[in-house]
């Protein structure tokens, strides 16, 4: 299925969603990325924003300020499972209903995602150039002092085509690839016995 959803979602709208599901979102996202998160979660500083019911871009932008506005450059996204301790928390404590990023996360984020209602949005990489042209805007720019690893909040039109890899379901694209993988091993190995 294709889902064109505005964001800030709905838990409704995100449980609907399996993986692989195809979605472009348009309104706000929020950008993210380790920085962030450390200040958040191991410093213990709130956002200075609401994460509720937003989905957030693993990212760290190329942008530069001009004018007391920021100018996106070359936005592109991270890989998200060196942020895994951080993304039961988001969706947990803080409402967060999706993550995109590149990579998948971990069983962790796949129970929060299952209990509280999130999924996991994966993006091809390499797709910089065009996810640039799909940001609208740079609305706010929050933790400057984190440049560019900021909390940065994104306006956003038909942002995607965004494959739903991990569902509220339980349901994981990677899980399934490495089992797979696994059982086509076993019988590969098997020929050399």
């Amino acid at each position: 299925m294709e889902y064109r959803l505005e964001s800030p979602v709905s838990e409704h709208e995100v449980r609907r969603l399996r993986i692989g599901d195809v979605v472009y979102l348009n309104g706000r996202i929020i950008g993210i990325r380790d920085a962030t998160q450390r200040r958040i979660f191991d410093e213990g500083v709130d956002p200075p924003v609401s994460l509720e019911n937003y989905i957030v871009l693993h990212t760290a932008p190329n942008a530069k300020k001009e004018g007391g506005r920021w100018k996106k450059i070359c936005i592109g996204t991270t890989t998200s499972t060196r942020m895994e301790r951080y993304s039961p928390l988001l969706i947990e404590r803080y409402g967060v209903r999706g993550i995109i990023g590149k990579g998948g996360l971990l069983k962790g984020s796949l129970d929060a995602m299952k209990r509280f209602g999130a999924v996991y949005l994966s993006i091809v990489g390499g797709a910089a150039a065009l996810e640039t042209t799909q940001i609208e805007e740079i609305e706010e720019v929050y933790w400057e002092d984190l440049f560019p690893e900021c909390l940065w909040v994104f306006r956003v039109r038909d942002f995607g085509p965004l494959i739903v890899s991990m569902d509220s379901h339980g349901n994981s694209i990677y899980e399934k690839v490495t089992s797979n993988a696994r059982a086509k091993l076993a019988e590969i190995l098997q020929g050399f016995a």
